[in-house]
């Protein structure tokens, strides 16, 4: 990860241990007709980029604010559940960079695993446990599962295993500058993706930690880990949670001077680099230490990467006719 404070966010692939993989990465599936199932159309036009409170962690590149312009695009209303996900699975038999490296980063307070299965926790940030055969299928470890979580995000999944499921789906990756226009919902130079405030009525709007990080959540807002796709409310373009529950991959390589030299029409991203960019925050960002749930925030992970709340939604070119 880059920056202060940015191990809370997703420790890196192999984390806090180096394992070689177990199995070798296999070739990607045979691309899809375009889809757009389940997805927006958003309009594109201008919109203000960045960071317009000087809240953001410098080493994360957040600023200067700056202009840009989009085309139409279509993007996914929820990020992928794991029903979508073992859809994808059961047709092309991939395995995720979390099976082949053989474990995964879960959050400590659920772990879920026999002893033998902990491996290790991340140097400096001890909340990150790498759990053996933890995976998008057993999210907490042996111990866990996802019969009772279809409609909750996929996790565990990295840029790799991402890329893969839009390719296969007919669909691709968000940029960066598609992502932060789709959730910022219509509003401009906002906080939030609701607003400016994170508890208007004293309601919470999305899935972060409440209570003293990282050894006490009182889950206030109802949710210790993930939650359904479709919790708390949309935002204005009809986009639900597009802050917190989990980080979403985008396509962009990530470079934290980036936006200094970012051109004003539809920009990429860096033509290289070592990480791809994240968005969105999880449930486990709080104000405390990674203050990651504004809609500006951004943070990267190499893209074999993987934890419990690592997850994505697709997005798509705008057809001429829709």
């Amino acid at each position: 990860m880059t920056g202060e404070h940015s191990s809370c966010c997703t420790p890196g692939a192999g984390a806090p241990l180096t394992l070689a993989p177990r199995v070798p990465a296999a070739p990607g599936p045979v691309a899809a007709g375009r889809s757009t199932r389940g997805q927006i159309r958003l309009a594109g036009g201008e919109f203000a980029m960045g960071d317009a409170f000087g809240e953001g962690y410098p080493a994360d590149g957040e600023t200067p604010v700056h202009p840009v312009r989009l085309p139409p695009f279509h993007i996914d209303e929820t990020a992928v559940t794991n029903a979508q996900f073992a859809a994808f699975v059961k047709a092309t038999g991939h395995v995720t960079d979390a099976e082949r490296y053989g474990s995964s980063a879960v959050f400590h307070l659920v772990v879920a695993a026999p002893s033998a299965d902990v491996l290790g926790s991340a140097a400096g940030t001890p909340w990150w446990i790498n759990v053996r055969d933890a995976c998008w299928r057993r999210p907490e470890g042996a111990r866990s599962g996802i019969a009772e979580r279809q409609n909750h995000p996929v996790v565990h999944v990295s840029w790799n295993d991402a890329a893969a499921y839009a390719r296969w789906a007919g669909k691709r990756l968000p940029t960066e500058a598609e992502w932060e226009y789709a959730a910022r919902g219509g509003l401009a130079g906002r906080r939030y993706a609701w607003g400016d405030e994170l508890t208007p009525g004293g309601r919470w709007r999305c899935n972060i930690w409440q209570g003293e990080f990282p050894h006490h959540n009182t889950a206030e807002d109802g949710h210790a880990t993930t939650a359904p796709v479709r919790a708390y409310r949309p935002n204005g373009y009809g986009l639900w949670n597009t802050a917190g529950n989990v980080w979403e991959w985008c396509a962009d390589w990530f470079s934290p001077s980036y936006y200094a030299e970012s051109p004003p029409a539809d920009p990429k991203g860096p033509a290289a680099g070592e990480t791809r960019v994240l968005r969105g925050g999880s449930y486990l960002c709080h104000d405390s230490y990674c203050n990651r749930y504004r809609v500006a925030a951004r943070s990267s992970n190499t893209p074999d990467s993987s934890s419990g709340n690592l997850g994505f939604r697709c997005a798509n070119d705008a057809s001429p006719g829709g």
